[in-house]
């Protein structure tokens, strides 16, 4: 598929996609507040394939993907079950706001995957960034400290997100081949169903059914997850990756606003501090690779 020229459409896209994910991640924190991550995690999975089998179904185009396409859905479903359970098993133990910047170490991470897996040179600004964005996290690391609000359940819930990440980056390089080889209704029903596939394997030893309300958490998790999915993957199939992540960026606003709404966690400066930090850090990366894929 050629890339967009104008890639303003794909661009609102993936805008739209990171904020239903960020609502989606508010109702899936409070999901696993009540109901804990695995069971809430491997309920939106199974939702979200029953749901977008038909929609899958309905497009008249669909057909079982081919071996190599397979494999690349089964690496994005086995990447979401880790990278999603203990990014929301992380999300409940501290606030929103600062586990998205967290996060946001992941386009860091995922230079050096690239260096590993594809081969890619990794730059002089490349590793400036890595420190800068490390720097990031040490500041919003010292904000909780100096709070008292470094708790073990809290300490717990920063390694979680924090490990949460190396496999959004993972993802994030998964994410683009993968849109370029399947239709989005295919990649949404598919991830959902080899997330719940993998997810299955422990079902005997940690499911525990969730009450009603939290139920009907996961119900809406599920449908906003499947839309962002397709809204991320048509977009990801029609402009370049350093133009479209940028907008990962805006789910901090949308998590300091769904954690003040639902949760009244309050944003404190060391977050705002520690997120201009990795941002500038991913830009400062980003430009940097930019410039050596152009020589």
């Amino acid at each position: 598929m050629k890339l967009s020229h104008q890639p303003i459409l794909p661009f609102v896209a993936a805008l739209c996609g990171i904020f239903t994910f960020s609502i989606m991640d508010a109702l899936m924190k409070s999901a696993t507040i009540a109901a804990g991550a695995y069971s809430s995690v491997l309920l939106r999975s199974v939702l979200g394939a029953v749901m977008m089998l038909p929609v899958w179904q309905l497009t008249g185009k669909a057909r079982w993907p081919e071996r190599n396409v397979l494999k690349v859905h089964a690496a994005r479903g086995l990447l979401s079950s880790v990278m999603a359970t203990t990014f929301f098993y992380g999300l409940a133990r501290i606030p929103m706001a600062e586990g998205m910047a967290l996060s946001f170490i992941a386009p860091l991470i995922a230079l050096y995957l690239a260096a590993v897996f594809l081969g890619e040179r990794i730059g002089r600004k490349a590793i400036f960034a890595s420190l800068l964005g490390l720097g990031g996290v040490l500041v919003i690391a010292a904000g909780r400290w100096e709070a008292g609000g470094f708790g073990p359940e809290a300490l717990k819930g920063v390694a979680a997100i924090l490990g949460s990440a190396v496999a959004y980056a993972a993802n994030l390089v998964v994410q683009r081949h993968q849109a370029q080889l399947a239709d989005p209704r295919e990649i949404a029903f598919f991830q959902a169903l080899f997330t719940s596939l993998f997810m299955s394997a422990a079902l005997p030893w940690l499911f525990a059914m969730p009450s009603a309300g939290a139920m009907t958490d996961i119900f809406g998790a599920a449908v906003l997850a499947s839309t962002s999915i397709m809204l991320l993957s048509w977009a990801y199939a029609r402009a370049e990756a350093h133009v479209l992540i940028p907008t990962e960026y805006s789910a901090f606003i949308w998590a300091a606003l769904m954690g003040w709404a639902m949760f009244g966690e309050a944003v404190t400066g060391p977050t705002i501090a520690g997120v201009v930090l990795i941002v500038a850090a991913c830009w400062i990366a980003a430009r940097g690779h930019t410039e050596q894929t152009a020589l």
